[in-house]
């Protein structure tokens, strides 16, 4: 009961309030009209809308694989590493979360700019003679989602290849198995709960940020996110803002939905 009491004030009545905002109309100068209708979702329709959407989804996409080519093969290493040691590459994963993320993401921008630190490291070993142009791009955005969600991918893939049992992957080798069939028949499906949990923590933060598009992607790489930012916080329309942030959370549920729903019936 506490729980439910919990979740019902903090979660359930907010998601309510924003449901119930986003049938209303924008103020004259700013805030709600409580005139209801289906305006806010259908303006969604426009192909500006559509296009950021679509740019969300794929640099979200886009980071969960990348997060999963590069988590899993650290996330195996420090599984199968000593104990000692374990608790060492651990520690070094989680260190960045004692820094304030938008700290971090500012240091990016002074590594990727120009004239930054990537510049200057290729350029002091003669692969580059003119300035490489990477800050505000799509290409920054998916550096810096990569970094900031990379530990979401490694902790629950760790969790799961370190339940492996390694008596099953000797057995794999034993009767002439490949390393691609050790992997792919035996190592993936035994830790497929750890690489989905990682996915979704990685996913759905990603389809949402706004600091790491707004500062390494600037104007020209405008997420999701920074336009449910700019519709509350710029053009007050809060109608329209709510309407967006809810069809987003709609769609990222569905999808979520329709993929367990598959995978069971797979399984079935």
């Amino acid at each position: 009961m506490p729980a439910l009491v919990w979740m019902g004030v903090f979660l359930f009545l907010p998601l309510l309030l924003v449901l119930v905002i986003s049938f209303a109309a924008r103020g004259t100068y700013g805030g709600v009209e409580w005139t209801f209708s289906l305006a806010n979702y259908l303006n969604m329709a426009d192909p500006l809308y559509l296009r950021i959407y679509a740019r969300s989804l794929a640099l979200a996409a886009a980071t969960t694989v990348v997060c999963l080519l590069l988590g899993f093969p650290l996330a195996y290493y420090i599984a199968r590493a000593p104990a000692r040691w374990q608790a060492v590459w651990l520690m070094l994963i989680i260190i960045p979360f004692w820094t304030n993320f938008l700290v971090r993401t500012y240091a990016w921008m002074f590594i990727l700019r120009s004239e930054g630190l990537f510049h200057t490291v290729l350029s002091s070993v003669g692969l580059v003679t003119s300035p490489i142009e990477i800050l505000y791009s799509d290409t920054a955005v998916l550096i810096g989602l990569v970094y900031g969600y990379l530990p979401f991918m490694v902790l629950p893939l760790y969790a799961a290849i370190e339940r492996l049992d390694r008596s099953v992957v000797e057995a794999a080798w034993d009767l002439y198995a490949s390393g691609w069939s050790v992997f792919w028949r035996v190592v993936l499906p035994l830790t497929k709960p750890g690489v989905i949990a990682g996915c979704l923590l990685v996913f759905i933060p990603s389809v949402g940020a706004f600091i790491t598009p707004d500062l390494l992607g600037g104007a020209r790489s405008m997420m999701v996110g920074n336009l449910i930012q700019h519709e509350y916080l710029v053009v007050r329309d809060w109608p329209f803002g709510s309407a967006i942030s809810f069809a987003l959370m709609a769609l990222v549920l569905v999808g979520i939905a329709v993929y367990f729903k598959v995978e069971t019936k797979v399984a079935v």
